[in-house]
């Protein structure tokens, strides 16, 4: 059946003789990979422009052929058209998909090309694989394998470049490896708006360095690491630290800002060594910022709470629960949850203050200057996570004033504060002597300080939940590397503080949580943590659109419709 017999908009291409529909206009490349037929590249990134310099993406490309004289299509005895293949291979990434485009990917013509790119890259390039941060995720490693002659042909001595190259705070080159694929380049200039890098010299002279005067600084520079498909470009912080295969990886959220970026972390024996971007292209593409990286610290901080306190000494978890709960249920109570808790403990956190009389609470506001890409101005993961679990019914302020006021007045005589520093968001140490103060917290604190009973919580690496991010997406992190001994997931503290109020079993999973949460919150009707999708489940924000989370706060960088009812 022709193109103009079919009303789906699409075309037909065929890539070794096998037919795929696909959009007008489409990179071969991804054509090639929409059927699941790699081709070779180095250069090309499908979110950044096509620079077409690397030559490994070379196919043979035909075209259907048009008669020069009467302009007439050519075609074959059985009435089909006749294709004119181009005498030499053309660029893959170059390439766009046209009407009964025909590819050849594995013609000898392609064969010796792919060979013979092969063997110029690693004419100059380094035997440095036992040694090379990239082995393991090495393109031109893995390329070379199957497109390489086996054997090398080159006698003369190689060109040296530098090898410790330092381009700014967090990224160091290697110039022996680069390929000058330009990915760097581009990114920096497209994606990051801070042209920085490019190449000096010609030939197998040509090196990749900084302009004069600039160094690569900007939040985004790790990206370039990520996309770098060889050694060239390391990562100072994760540089010779862990080979990759000795590595899983868990699936996270960056809990810096409400964008939500999707990362990876990679752990080995209950260590975190690297968090990387997870491609979710309805948030974040491929990237993340550099400070989302560098998180995972937190976990092995020196100032992190590994036991739980009663009066600042060492207790069990059960006297701690036991001293908490007692407090709680003498005299009035005031709650300050947290925007960087998880939708999961935002809700048993709701069902406990209901439970303390209907305890008011408090979040605390965390803002920042936004940069219009991937740091937003709320500075909180889940604000909006607190609003659909009803924790609470305005956005939280710039200062605790309001509680502040209460602990003055004799109002407020006891304080449930979770993972939040109160004396950062208004509260006096004096103020915190007047009250009873019951804390869960994963580091120590000036709150953590002053309280009677201190609960060792979790670190967002240590639990697994979700978070509702700047588009009102609901998205799931998972658990990487377990917590201290003697802390405990934030769920179960609060579900073990809610019984003893209530007397009544309170489940304290996320599964469990989230049987309740599908049936009791509208906006989560039909959904289950384990059936949420990778990229996440975008939620019917409509009511809550109007609402000024940051005033003046520039829009991700990518924005995506709200869902409608």
């Amino acid at each position: 059946m022709s193109d103009e017999a079919k009303d789906d908009g699409l075309i037909s291409v065929f890539i070794d003789d096998q037919e795929v529909r696909t959009k007008p206009g489409t990179n071969i490349i991804e054509v090639a990979k929409s059927i699941g037929l790699h081709i070779p590249h180095y250069c090309y990134h499908e979110k950044l422009s096509v620079s077409g310099n690397c030559r490994m993406c070379l196919v043979e490309m035909g075209l259907p052929g048009r008669d020069r004289a009467t302009g007439k299509p050519m075609l074959n005895p059985d009435g089909s058209p006749k294709i004119m293949f181009f005498p030499g291979p053309a660029i893959a990434c170059g390439t766009n998909a046209s009407p009964n485009m025909h590819i050849k990917t594995k013609s000898k013509m392609v064969t010796d090309a792919r060979e013979g790119v092969t063997e110029f890259l690693l004419a100059n390039h380094p035997l440095d694989c036992p040694i090379c941060d990239q082995a393991g995720e090495c393109t031109l490693q893995e390329q070379s394998a199957e497109h390489g002659k086996g054997y090398s042909r080159f006698i003369e001595e190689k060109n040296v470049k530098p090898k410790r190259t330092v381009l700014g705070p967090r990224v160091m080159l290697d110039d022996e490896r680069c390929v000058l694929c330009s990915r760097c380049i581009r990114f920096c200039q497209e994606v990051a708006k801070d042209d920085v890098l490019g190449f000096v010299e010609r030939g197998s002279y040509s090196t990749l360095t900084c302009y004069p005067g600039k160094k690569l600084e900007n939040n985004y520079s790790l990206n370039t690491v990520d996309i770098c498909p060889v050694g060239a470009l390391t990562s100072r912080d994760f540089r010779f630290k862990m080979r990759v295969w000795f590595l899983k990886t868990s699936q996270s959220i960056d809990t810096e800002t409400s964008v939500g970026c999707n990362t990876e972390v990679w752990s080995r024996e209950g260590k975190i060594y690297r968090i990387t971007p997870r491609q979710n292209d309805e948030v974040n593409d491929c990237w993340m910022p550099d400070s989302g990286r560098a998180l995972y610290q937190m976990v092995e901080a020196e100032n992190r709470l590994q036991t739980n306190l009663v009066k600042g000494k060492e207790a069990s978890i059960e006297v701690a629960l036991r001293e908490a709960s007692a407090l709680l249920a003498d005299g009035s109570v005031a709650v300050v949850g947290s925007g960087r808790s998880s939708v999961e403990e935002q809700y048993l956190l709701k069902r406990l203050a209901t439970a303390l009389d209907d305890a008011p609470v408090s979040l605390v506001n965390r803002t920042g200057e936004g940069d219009g890409l991937l740091i937003s101005a709320d500075r909180n993961p889940n604000v909006r996570g607190a609003l659909i679990t009803d924790l609470i019914d305005e956005l939280p302020k710039a200062q605790l004033s309001d509680l502040a006021e209460g602990i003055d007045s004799g109002a407020v005589e006891t304080v449930l504060a979770v993972n939040e520093d109160l004396t950062e968001a208004g509260l006096t140490a004096e103020q915190l002597e007047k009250v009873h103060l019951v804390v869960i917290g994963t580091h120590q604190s000036a709150t953590t300080d002053a309280a009677d009973v201190v609960l060792a919580g979790m670190t967002v690496f240590e639990k697994s939940g979700t978070f509702v991010n700047q588009q009102f997406r609901l998205q799931k992190f998972e658990m990487a590397v377990p917590g201290p001994k003697t802390a405990m997931n934030d769920l179960v503290l609060l579900a073990a503080l809610l019984a003893n109020q209530t007397n009544e079993k309170v489940v304290s999973t996320v599964d469990s949580v989230w049987s309740e949460l599908s049936s009791e919150i509208s906006l989560l009707h039909g959904l289950s943590y384990a059936s949420l999708p990778p990229s996440g489940q975008l939620l019917d924000a409509s009511s809550y659109e109007d609402l000024p989370f940051v005033e003046g706060e520039t829009l991700h960088y990518k924005p995506v419709a709200l869902a409608s009812t």
